[in-house]
Order: C-alpha cells, then structure tokens, then sequence
C-alpha cells in the first residue's frame, strides 16, 4: 500500500522559505486528506513542493510504489488550458505522459471512461479554449485521473464548480480512492465538505503545520479560532455526520446576525442557512 509523510518539508521563494518545518505521519492508500488552512497558508506551495515542482528542505518520504514520482498526479489550481487540443486529446495525452505513444484500445477506453465518470463526455470534441472556468476544471481532472494516480495531489479542484458539481467531483474521488487505494490530499475551504468527504486533515497556517491527524481529532473550536480566527461550534448530526455552524467573526469584531452554516450532510434549519 502506497503512503506518503512529510518530515520537515520546506520551499523558499528565492532566498524566503514560503513554508518550513511542515511533518506530519505517514497517510496511506484508500484514505481522503484535506489540506486546510487560511489564504496564503501554503497549501498551493506544499503541493508543488510534493510533486517535485519546488525544492526545499526536509523530505517527502513516499513508499509503497513501484512507479515512484510518477505515480504522483498533481492537478494545479489554475490549469493552464492549450488552444490546439480538445478534451478527448488533453485526457489522452495526459494518460500517455510517461509512457510510450502508442495509443491503444485499453487507453481510449479509459479516457471514454472517465469523462463518462465526470458527465462530460458531450464536450469531448470540443477545444479546450472554449470552456468556461468549470468546465476546464472537470477537463484538467479528468486528465489527472486517466493517469491512474497511486498520490493524487488536487488543489482546490472544486473551486470553479457549482454545488452540483462540487458534490459530485468529490464523491467520485473519495469513490477512487477507496476502490483503487488511492492516496488523495485535497486543498478545501469548505470545512463542511472536508467534514463529509476527508478521513485525515492536515492544517497550515503562516507556512507551517498546525496540526495533522484525524478530522474528529483535529478539526476542533479551538483550532477554528486560532487559525481562522472566527468563533464557530462543530455539532453532530442526526446521519452521525458532524458539521461546522459559524457565530461570527472576532476579527472583525462583528457578529453574524444569525448562525451560518455551510452545506453538511444532515443540516438542519433554525437560524442557520446554507452558504
């Protein structure tokens, strides 16, 4: 079973490090990580910094693989999209990447197979220039995917979607992961996604790890306060789900004029309402 650990992982931007210091215990095969954290904490930088885009300190000790770094699929949060591909050729390129050119039946039928996964197999003949931001999106995934990952690294890939979407990207990929014993770290910002979908969480914040771990066991108000700084309850749901209800916001010294909660399994009505 392939894992992966950080043991004092850093990157510099130039002469400054951008993170530092950054360890965590080895994550396995079959298991969802949520990679968390404000704005500018580092996420994007420690995902470059996994998938050998960046150089730094300390290691990123991977085992369990035959195939090494290229079993390490990094899906950026910007893709850059090529105005002389369409999809169907982006996903098939992107699955012959590191291997030899000679296309054969097993690997169009993996590409039909994944945009089928994702419902976009209607656009498949369509330029890549020509789709909006999530539509590109699905695109740039479906080419991660079709490289059958052992690591999947994915920044923020929900970004650009609708709710529709979003649940159905990420339930696709917690499927994959469980049924191929992929090892996924998924940059979120919606703690209540993160809540539903992730069996680990790791936390940065200002370049460096708060905390690692499980979701129960880290997610915590605490945690919330000193690293969002917002002041927020985390209650359980009548599935036996959790999910994250916010009070306000202490940094700005205002209080929300009503609880917000964002979409959970199992949320309920009251005072709260769906972001």
């Amino acid at each position: 079973m392939v894992t992966l650990q950080l043991d004092g992982v850093g990157a510099l931007h130039g002469r400054h490090p951008t993170i530092s210091g950054v360890s965590t215990p080895a994550f396995a095969g079959g298991e969802v990580v949520a990679v968390i954290g404000p704005n500018a904490a580092g996420k994007s930088t420690l995902f470059k910094r996994m998938a050998g885009l960046l150089g730094g300190p300390g290691e990123v000790v991977v085992a369990g693989t035959e195939r090494g770094a290229s079993g390490i699929c990094y899906m950026p949060q910007d893709p850059p999209a090529s105005a002389a591909l369409t999809v169907y050729e982006s996903v098939l390129l992107a699955r012959k990447q590191n291997a030899s050119w000679v296309v054969h039946d097993t690997d169009l039928a993996a590409v039909d197979e994944v945009l089928a996964s994702l419902g976009i197999a209607d656009i498949a003949f369509r330029s890549l220039e020509e789709l909006s931001g999530g539509q590109r999106q699905l695109a740039s995934l479906a080419q991660t995917l079709a490289r059958d990952p052992e690591i999947l690294l994915m920044d923020e890939p929900t970004s650009a979607l609708d709710l529709h979407r979003q649940m159905q990207v990420l339930t696709l990929v917690r499927d994959l992961v469980r049924r191929r014993g992929i090892l996924a770290f998924i940059a979120l910002h919606d703690l209540n996604q993160v809540l539903r979908f992730a069996d680990k969480v790791l936390v940065l914040a200002g370049g460096t790890s708060r905390g690692s771990g499980s979701c129960k066991d880290v997610i915590t108000v605490e945690l919330l306060r000193q690293v969002y700084n917002i002041d927020a309850r985390i209650e359980h749901c009548s599935q036996g789900g959790r999910h994250v209800i916010i009070d306000g916001c202490s940094a700005a010294g205002v209080e929300a004029p009503g609880s917000v909660a964002a979409f959970a399994p199992g949320w309920s009505s009251g005072k709260s309402r769906p972001l």
